[in-house]
This record gives structure tokens, C-alpha cells and sequence, in this order.
């Protein structure tokens, strides 16, 4: 048998799918972002019940009311994963239970993306599930431990994060809550709305974009929504843009959106700088050097200031 290297050509016709979060405050336009996509290729990951916003739409939904459930959806959508002994979620065996349950697989073919609203009822369903686990009881007194509650919530969304992340053949897009809050040093801070803390700090390593949709306030003083898709952007949202291909400031639309993100890959020269950025000229530092220089030469030369 030959070692199993997947050679350049085999790497770039693979077919890949986009594993993005898209972040907003509450009414912001998450959800009816669905208008911007191809309703019969996209399933709706309906977890809140919120699809007022897109009554009319013509796509396919599923409606997950448990943790199990979404795990079993889960499975059946990113198929088994072969590190995962029998009794573990996501196994072979796994998957094999929830495909005689749901039946055949290739129900779901027609679907490019998948549409999850939202992670932050995800994340709620989960601990909800986590805290009947015996994790989350003490082995002395049997009364509940919140710790061992939020911990085994922790392992649990990691682990459904991931396992979707690993559908290489569709796009996945996480939709969740922004929270703004104020620091210490009275600075804003935006984090993702989800319980427990591990989940809201390991998300922007396991997707390739996380992108905020976000009141813009132009030069006139009007205002518009925008996604921002750069880690270094002027307004401090959370974001990162791993395919390369995406501005600063795009338009809400997500359809055309993952069209971009799907297009000729730019050049490393013309998207990767290494150099660091150039100082900026100002006023301000012009006429100190130029005083400085000023008194290097009244010092060299003391006639020049009438000294004998």
C-alpha cells in the first residue's frame, strides 16, 4: 500500500466547502441574510424559532428542540469520524444509528450550505444537556457542580464545532449573538454570546472566517450595515478573513459573499505583506526635526548666534 499523499493537483480539485461564523447584535439582519442565498441549496438550522424574519422563504429547514438532536444532525451532516471509539458521539457507530433513523444519506446532496441560527441557542440547548450528565453532580456530596457542568459543556460544543468544520463538502455559517461590553479601562470588548467562556475563545481557531455584521457610520454621517471581515479593522469587531480574497468593509450579502470567497485565489505577493508599515509624515514631527537640526547647527557654529 502506498503512503497516502494527496498530491497538489487531487488538493486543488477538491470540492471545499466555507466554515464561517457571522456575528451581530440582536436585530442587526442575521437571519435575513437567507434572502442572499440559494434557497434550494440551503438548509436552515432553525434553533430559535426566529423565522419570522425570513417567512416566505422557500428553502428547507430542520428544527433541533435537543443537544441530542443536534448531534445526530451533526453526524449525519459531517458523516463518522474514524478516531472516535463506538460509544463516543460522532463514531461510525454513531453515524450508523442515526442513518437508520433518518435513512439514506444522499438525502442531503443538494445542499452546498448549511444554515445555523443560532449558536448561541446551541450553546444554551448543550448546557442545558450537560447539567443532567453525572459530570456536573460532586462524587462526595451529589449535589450539582456548576464547574463540572461548564466544563463538560466546553468538550461538548468544541467537539460539535468541529466535527461540522470537517464537512469539507459544504458550507457551514454559524450565526450567534455579539455582546458588547466595556473593560476596565473603560474600552469596548465584543464577544460571542454563549455560555461558558471556552467555546467564545476557541471559535475564530476552528472556522475559516468569523465576520461581524455591523452598523457602519459613513463620512456624511449616514449609516449602513457591512460585514467586517479583517482582524485588523478600525472598528475593533472580531473577525478574520483565512481565504484572503475579502476587503475590509464588504456589503451584507452572503451569497455573493462566499462567490468571492469562492473565486481566483490572489497571488501571496499581492495579499501577504511582511514589511513593516511605513511611519506617517506629520506635521508635528517635521518641525521638531527641523527645530533639532535648527540647534545642531547653533551648537556646531556659536558665531551664529552672536557669541564671541
Amino acid at each position: 500500500m502506498a503512503f497516502p499523499i494527496i498530491t497538489a493537483d487531487q488538493r486543488l480539485a477538491e470540492k471545499r466547502g466555507i466554515k464561517g461564523c457571522i456575528l451581530g447584535p440582536s436585530g442587526i439582519g442575521k437571519t435575513s441574510l437567507l434572502w442572499t442565498v440559494y434557497a434550494d441549496k440551503t438548509l436552515f438550522f432553525d434553533l430559535e424559532a426566529g423565522d419570522l424574519a425570513v417567512e416566505g422563504w422557500t428553502g428547507d429547514a430542520i428544527r433541533p428542540r435537543t443537544w441530542q438532536e443536534c448531534r445526530d444532525f451533526a453526524v449525519f451532516i459531517g458523516g463518522p469520524n474514524p478516531a472516535l471509539r463506538d460509544e463516543q458521539p460522532y463514531s461510525q457507530a454513531h453515524y450508523e444509528a442515526v442513518c437508520a433513523k433518518f435513512g439514506d444519506v444522499s438525502s442531503i446532496d443538494k445542499y452546498d450550505t448549511v444554515f445555523i441560527d443560532s449558536i448561541t441557542v446551541a450553546g444554551r440547548l448543550c448546557l442545558q444537556w450537560c447539567k443532567g450528565q453525572p459530570q456536573a453532580f460532586s462524587e462526595r456530596s451529589g449535589k450539582p457542580d456548576t464547574r463540572g457542568a461548564y466544563g463538560l459543556h466546553g468538550q461538548e460544543m468544541i467537539a460539535w464545532l468541529t466535527h461540522l468544520q470537517h464537512t469539507r463538502n459544504k458550507n457551514i455559517w454559524f450565526v450567534g449573538i455579539l455582546d458588547e461590553k466595556v473593560d476596565d479601562f473603560n474600552r469596548k470588548v465584543y464577544s460571542p454570546q454563549i455560555d461558558g467562556s471556552k467555546t467564545a475563545l476557541e471559535l475564530p481557531g476552528i472556522v475559516d472566517q468569523v465576520i461581524t455584521l455591523a452598523e457602519i457610520q459613513s463620512d456624511d454621517g449616514q449609516k449602513y450595515r457591512a460585514f467586517i471581515n479583517h482582524t485588523l479593522n478600525p472598528y475593533g469587531y472580531p473577525a478574520k478573513d483565512r481565504s484572503g480574497r475579502l476587503d475590509v468593509i464588504e456589503e451584507p450579502h452572503l451569497g455573493r459573499l462566499m462567490e468571492k470567497i469562492h473565486g481566483p485565489v490572489t497571488p501571496p505577493s499581492d495579499r501577504l505583506t511582511f514589511a513593516r508599515p511605513a511611519p506617517i509624515e506629520t506635521q508635528t514631527n517635521t518641525e521638531a526635526r527641523s527645530s533639532a537640526s535648527m540647534h545642531s547647527r547653533d551648537t556646531a557654529h556659536p558665531e551664529h548666534k552672536g557669541v564671541q
